[in-house]
């Protein structure tokens, strides 16, 4: 028998995460992003990354219809910006005000973010309520700074050495 749902959030919010936001940009609806935590590396050749992204999220359908994505890594200081593309607006008024150019797939980057992978869907799972999508980076945009940590239900930054 499995945990219950509530077992397995708590057990999960002891597992410290980089916090990105996954775009995408297609024909059909245009640009759209969501903040997620549930990002990783696959493999180094070929370069493969993942995401997983619920089922309902509208940014997943449009990945499912572009057939591209950018992870985009934030820096310790764009909390901002992973609450902005968390919910609670429209996905125009997440791009309104933030800066951000076209990759090479055409996904937006995020100008300002700590690193953009940008990526070619290659395989797309279920897996109970989600999508895992896994992607081969088309293109690597790194930039100084630190990353923004998410950690038992809050924001983070690495500690000072």
């Amino acid at each position: 028998m499995a945990v219950s749902v509530d077992d397995f959030k708590n057990a999960l919010r002891l597992w410290a995460s980089g916090v990105a936001v996954v775009t995408t940009n297609s024909e059909k609806f245009g640009v759209q992003g969501m903040t997620v935590t549930a990002f990783t590396s696959v493999s180094v050749d070929p370069p493969q990354v993942l995401v997983c992204i619920n089922d309902s999220a509208d940014t997943g359908v449009g990945i499912h219809e572009s057939k591209f994505f950018a992870v985009n890594i934030l820096k310790s200081d764009q909390e901002h910006l992973s609450n902005h593309f968390a919910g609670g607006s429209s996905q125009q008024q997440r791009f309104e005000n933030t800066d951000w150019k076209a990759g090479i797939t055409g996904a937006p980057i995020l100008n300002d973010s700590l690193m953009s992978l940008d990526c070619k869907v290659v395989e797309k799972v279920r897996a109970g309520t989600h999508w895992i999508i896994i992607g081969e980076v088309q293109e690597c945009v790194c930039r100084p700074g630190e990353p923004l940590l998410y950690y038992s239900g809050a924001y983070r930054k690495l500690a000072d050495n």
